[in-house]
């Protein structure tokens, strides 16, 4: 077999083809994978290889020219010899690479796809929209069995904070030719549904750079352009960089890394209403602390005025008592004196009334003595007769 391809193909040949795979070894060789492909997808592709001692001139020349290594995704016109080997089969050995041929046929696409946009006035319309500020209701376009739609479900909804989501999924093709028809069915869905959603987010993970083409489909980077509402894109891995993530409201390298971002939102706002609740929390004590101060002052300013009051009231209670002491009649009759008392009960201040005959009472401050007047002298000098003598 080795003879036979070798007499097919006995010139080295110039062949365009999109590097879809490389890889440098540390002896310095380097193997790639080339391909072709069509609007339908990939028509062919095999492996290459440029040995040691031609790609240490090809990749710096080429870079030098260019401006750009040697990469994935890359249409480049390289000077090959059809080698068979019963080992490793089949192989390309490059023998040289054209610089002038230095950007992929999809590159330039690329490029002319993201000049139309520019020129239309596409390229900023997304991040015009504000985001929620906790955007939780999240339209999904992925694969259901897609390995980036998994991973972001279970780091969003395993997060540690216990943060949750509403989370609605809308299923499409992620790559090949009819990958960005079927994502605009499913944004269209989004708007069609009649739910009210605070983002999109178009999921995928990584892939070859022919996968990922689709996502620098013209028609899909105007629809994502002119949505409504906030577009996030998460497709491929951390070396991709798409036309639909140029146009998106908000661009993330990884699914992974989007649940990130949406929890660190959820963290953001839980840690400042913390900060606000500590900040009242501090506020109130030490209000509470003031209002207990003041209210300890009063209590003392009030026991003191109370005490104060207090005993003023008591020293006119007992300049009062005093008083009354020294006006009781009982303190004059224990000195000697006596209190007469008229026959109607009434304090005798006269002598005058009471005439002989009368009855009356003199009062001693240790008993009464009841009495019947026997005469009158308007000299001051009374004559009475004892009680015994009283019904005679």
């Amino acid at each position: 077999m080795k003879e036979g391809i070798e007499r097919l193909f006995p010139f080295k040949i110039w062949i365009k083809a999109e590097i879809s795979a490389i890889k440098a070894r540390p002896g310095g060789h380097c193997y790639l994978e080339l391909s072709q492909s069509n609007d339908k997808g990939l028509t062919a592709k095999a492996s290459a290889a440029i040995w040691s001692s031609k790609y240490r001139f090809i990749a710096p020349y080429f870079e030098s020219v260019t401006g750009k290594p040697l990469s994935e995704g890359m249409t480049v016109l390289v000077l090959a010899q059809a080698s068979y080997s019963p080992l490793y089969g089949f192989t390309l050995v490059i023998d040289d690479i054209d610089p002038e041929f230095s950007v992929g046929q999809k590159e330039m696409e690329r490029l002319k796809t993201i000049a139309r946009l520019k020129a239309e006035g596409l390229m900023d319309m997304q991040k015009s929209l504000e985001i929620p500020r906790l955007p939780y209701r999240l339209a999904i376009v992925s694969a259901e069995d897609a390995a980036g739609y998994r991973d972001f479900m279970k780091h969003l909804c395993e997060n540690e904070f216990g943060f949750s989501f509403c989370t609605v999924l809308f299923p499409a093709l992620m790559q090949g030719a009819d990958c960005p028809e079927s994502i605009i069915q499913a944004m269209d869905e989004v708007l069609s549904g009649g739910e009210d959603f605070d983002a999109v987010l178009i999921l995928r993970g990584g892939g070859a750079k022919l996968d990922l083409a689709c996502y620098d489909d013209y028609n899909l980077a105007s629809v994502i352009a002119q949505f409504p509402i906030p577009v996030f894109t998460a497709v491929g891995h951390d070396q991709d960089f798409h036309v639909c993530d140029m146009v998106a409201n908000t661009y993330v390298k990884t699914p992974t890394a989007l649940a990130d971002e949406l929890i660190a939102i959820y963290a953001d706002e839980d840690a400042q209403l913390s900060s606000y609740v500590s900040r009242i929390r501090l506020a109130f004590n030490e209000r509470m602390a003031i209002v207990e101060n003041r209210l300890i002052r009063l209590n003392s300013m009030i026991r003191n005025a109370f005490s104060t009051k207090l005993s003023k009231m008591e020293s006119r209670v007992e300049v009062l008592k005093t008083r009354i002491e020294s006006a009781d009649p009982r303190k004059i009759l224990s000195r000697g004196y006596t209190l007469a008392v008229g026959p109607d009960g009434a304090v005798m201040k006269s002598s005058g009334a009471v005439t002989a005959g009368d009855r009356m009472s003199v009062m001693f401050c240790d008993g009464v003595v009841r009495c019947r007047v026997e005469a009158v002298d308007k000299n001051g000098r009374e004559m009475l007769e004892n009680e015994d003598d009283y019904g005679k």
